[in-house]
């Protein structure tokens, strides 16, 4: 009986590989456990590894020699020997995880620009959809391994090419009456950064804060209902 022929293209696994000696060795893993690993979270080895076998070349299964693995990583532990595959080695990820991911980060990235920045010309909030489409126009890359926050500096370069993007961040005093203090205290601090604040002896709480332009209309949508209106707030110039 013939062994079965794989279509290689079909199989769809997610491995780490390293060269060395001239020889390949890979290990089937989970993608989201090994780069967290890789960024340096303590993660228990065996759940990171899809089978404990190393390969040769794991779409066709072929196992790498005990043998071979012992005299070129120096110990035939093959969980050790993932380990420096997962530390040393390239991730290798399929297609249908690497469009998930990017997928994933572009959207962290579109929520960032639209609660930090505004249109320049007119000083509104840029809606998601003119990003996303903007963002297509620049032929902008995302790089699935680099966190989204560290990627939205320079993809605003190319944004600016086509929407005039500005980032600003209001200063306001604001004054919460005492019977919505406490449950405004939560918003308040999810949407802005508290420079001062003190609560004063009727109950009511009052703070300086720092909020992006792009999310102001938001928060003073979420605060308001909250509170009915009921609220003192200056622009501090």
């Amino acid at each position: 009986m013939k062994a079965p022929i794989f279509d290689r293209e079909k199989i769809q696994i997610n491995v780490a590989k390293i060269k060395k000696a001239g020889k390949t060795f890979e290990i089937v893993i989970d993608p989201d456990l090994a780069i967290e690993y890789r960024k340096g979270k303590d993660i228990d080895i065996n759940e990171i590894l899809k089978s404990k076998e190393i390969f040769y070349d794991a779409k066709k299964g072929l196992e790498a020699s005990q043998h071979e693995m012992s005299n070129i990583f120096k110990t035939d532990d093959t969980l050790e020997i993932a380990k420096m595959i997962l530390k040393q080695g390239e991730i290798q990820l399929t297609n249908e995880y690497r469009k998930k991911i990017i997928e994933e980060k572009k959207k962290k990235i579109i929520d960032a620009i639209c609660r930090n920045a505004v249109d320049a010309r007119t000083g509104l909030p840029i809606p998601p959809e003119r990003i996303e489409s903007a963002m297509q126009e620049a032929k902008v890359h995302i790089d699935e391994y680099k966190p989204a926050e560290q990627q939205v500096e320079k993809i605003i370069k190319s944004l600016r090419l086509i929407i005039p993007i500005k980032f600003e961040v209001k200063k306001i005093q604001l004054k919460v009456p005492a019977q919505y203090a406490s449950k405004s205290y939560s918003i308040i601090k999810e949407y802005s950064k508290i420079i001062k604040q003190e609560w004063l002896n009727d109950g009511s709480f009052t703070c300086q804060m720092e909020i992006p332009s792009g999310i102001e209309q938001e928060f003073f949508d979420k605060i308001n209902k909250l509170t009915h209106g009921d609220i003192e707030s200056e622009i501090i110039k």
